[in-house]
């Protein structure tokens, strides 16, 4: 396991908070939390379909090795059952 993870920047707006995880992804929730779970969603859709189905990475992270290195042990942690949220937020 590599002790890489893209920054976590939190944006409040109007509707709510916007989590963003580096140029990977992004949450958005009325509150913080809402925000994690949206972007644990959609971190996780983007690692199991670039880790099984040849998913082609968007451009701004396939340059990024270490990104996509991050995005394929998050999968491997969801494959084996694990919770992904210590390795993503690093609680």
């Amino acid at each position: 396991m590599s002790s890489y993870r893209p920054a976590l920047v939190v944006r409040e707006h109007a509707a709510g908070v916007r989590l963003h995880l580096g140029s990977v992804a992004h949450g958005d929730g009325l509150s913080l939390q809402e925000a994690a779970d949206d972007l644990v969603r959609r971190v996780l859709i983007i690692a199991t379909a670039f880790r099984t189905s040849g998913f082609s990475v968007p451009r701004e992270v396939a340059h990024d090795v270490a990104a996509l290195s991050f995005l394929y042990e998050l999968d491997e942690i969801a494959a084996a059952g694990g919770d992904v949220r210590t390795r993503l937020f690093g609680a």
